[in-house]
């Protein structure tokens, strides 16, 4: 039987069209993390040609070393002296709580001092594994999940899903029946090339649907899955079970316009993004989407 994905070998990432639809999305839904830096392809180039372990055109391997010499590049000196006091106040005694107490206090550094999102989400991870609860687990990978989607180098996008993956796969040993998990799981199979087979995560997403055709995380990553193999009219046919479901699911709204104007289809995609402004409170969001919608008029 034909797969619904047409699987390629390097998934393309997963962009809209229009810019400011993705910043609309952000706006409307908000930042996991309010991260202003992150680690960029060239400084993980310099820092493997440092190392010796450049290999001329080749991306280099990406390890969590290698991600935090990088961002700490990035500190002020006052930083510095406060991260270094972080990382050294594990003693002897009771190490599993003093770690979970200091990966803790490292995740915040990152996050609200550093703000670079890889180093933040990796000790939300740490802290996660430690607690070994599947609220912290979950959590912590779909912080992986979430921002790989969006991340433009390909190992650093495995090394996310790796992460987010093995963080699924705690969750579900303990609870084998989130479905959102199960979702999670596949998708970092979906958009991470973590596999030579990407049908390994699309089944498990499916696996989901055929339970709960309504669930819209599935439905979601489905569409995703769509617009990766540019199979836009199924992303299309799956975005409005989602509005029939949620009629005002803005990130469907907004994707919907996109395939329709990707398709060429201009009077669809001028009805779903002025559907779209009704839901959308920043002015200058509204606007560009209005400027959008004249020169499709044109």
């Amino acid at each position: 039987m034909q797969s619904e994905f047409l699987i390629v070998k390097k998934p393309q990432l997963i962009t809209i069209t229009a810019a400011f639809v993705l910043v609309a999305a952000i706006y409307v839904f908000g930042r996991t993390v309010p991260a202003r830096k992150t680690i960029t392809a060239s400084e993980n180039q310099q820092h493997s040609a440092d190392d010796g372990h450049g290999h001329g055109s080749e991306q280099p391997a990406i390890s969590i070393d290698s991600i935090l010499v990088i961002a700490k590049k990035q500190l002020s000196q006052e930083q510095v002296v406060r991260l270094n006091t972080l990382e050294n106040s594990i003693t002897r005694g009771d190490v599993n709580n003093q770690q979970f107490k200091v990966y803790h206090q490292l995740s915040h550094f990152w996050k609200d001092s550093a703000r670079i999102f890889e180093p933040y989400a990796w000790y939300e991870a740490e802290t996660a594994r430690l607690e070994n609860s599947e609220k912290s687990l979950t959590f912590a990978a779909r912080l992986f999940l979430d921002n790989l989607q969006n991340d433009e180098l390909e190992q650093r996008r495995r090394w996310k899903a790796l992460q987010a993956k093995d963080l699924f796969e705690r969750s579900l040993k303990i609870s084998p029946d989130n479905d959102s998990a199960k979702v999670g799981l596949g998708a970092c199979f979906l958009f991470g090339n973590i596999s030579p087979t990407p049908m390994e995560g699309i089944s498990k997403i499916m696996e989901v649907v055929k339970k709960d055709s309504t669930n819209i995380y599935a439905q979601m990553m489905l569409v995703k899955g769509s617009m990766i193999s540019g199979q836009y009219d199924k992303a299309i046919s799956r975005l409005q079970t989602v509005l029939g479901l949620q009629p005002d699911n803005i990130e469907a709204i907004l994707l919907l316009a996109d395939m329709y104007e990707r398709k060429g289809e201009k009077a669809n995609a001028i009805s779903w993004y002025q559907k779209s402004l009704s839901f959308i409170k920043p002015a200058d969001i509204k606007a560009a989407i209005s400027e959008r919608i004249e020169e499709l008029k044109k």
